[in-house]
Formats: structure tokens, sequence, C-alpha cells
């Protein structure tokens, strides 16, 4: 059996996406996340913080847009980075958390604004992608 069919066989490889070297700096060092998304908006990882964090503040709508365009940027750089729509996206590659942690905030946001469908859609995609992340994610 050849190694390709063998690899079919199991599903796609896990995407991982690279990682973001500058907006990690800018984090470390203590520059806020909307100046940042200002630089780097094709970041999930930006809008996922700026979902929590208004999250955090009570603004559920505000975190669900941030959310969706977290969601969004981080589809494009799964796409351009191999993911075919399906397979593993695994939580332990930190460059993934910022979609993971994007997805995440929108499900919990369209929940609190009454969607019927987009969250179990949401719910199931998340842990297709990676059945620890919901967990991490909650832990943080």
């Amino acid at each position: 059996m050849s190694d390709e069919f063998r690899a079919n066989l199991l599903g796609p490889e896990p995407t991982k996406l690279p990682a973001e070297t500058e907006v990690y700096q800018h984090l470390a060092v203590g520059v806020h996340v909307h100046e940042l998304l200002a630089k780097y908006p094709a970041s999930s990882l930006l809008w996922a913080l700026a979902a929590e964090q208004a999250w955090a503040e009570g603004k559920t709508i505000e975190s669900y847009a941030f959310a969706r365009v977290g969601y969004h940027r981080g589809l494009d750089a799964l796409r351009r980075n191999g993911w075919r729509g399906a397979g593993p996206i695994p939580w332990e590659h930190e460059p993934n958390q910022g979609f993971l942690r994007a997805l995440h905030a929108l499900g919990r946001a369209s929940a609190a604004i009454g969607e019927a469908e987009e969250p179990e859609r949401i719910s199931t995609f998340l842990n297709d992608s990676d059945p620890t992340a919901k967990a991490a994610i909650e832990a943080l």
C-alpha cells in the first residue's frame, strides 16, 4: 500500500498556521490589542483577544463582531496554508490558537444573541478541529 493511499485513509494532515512573531512580540511588551489590529488586521489572535475583552466587559455585540472577523481571517489563513475545509487544526500548535479562540468566542457570542443553529455548528467545528481546544480555551 502506498504512503499516499495510507495518508488518504487516515484523513487530511493537521493544518499548522505560521507564527505571528511580530504580534507576539508586541503583545509581550503590552501594546494594546486595538492598536495592533490597525497594524495586523489579518491576525485571528488579535481579533480573538478583542472578542474576549469585549465579552469580559459585557459587550456581547462587539464580542460577536470581533469574533466573526477573527473567524473569517482565520479561515483565510487556514486555506492559504493547505486546509481544504476539513481536518485537524491542533490546539497545541500555538499559531492555531488565535483561530480556535475566535471560533470559540463566536460560538459563545452567537448563543448569547439567540442565534439558533450557529452555536451548535461552531461547537461541532471546534470539536472536529481539536477535541481538546474548548477545555484549553475555557481554562485560560
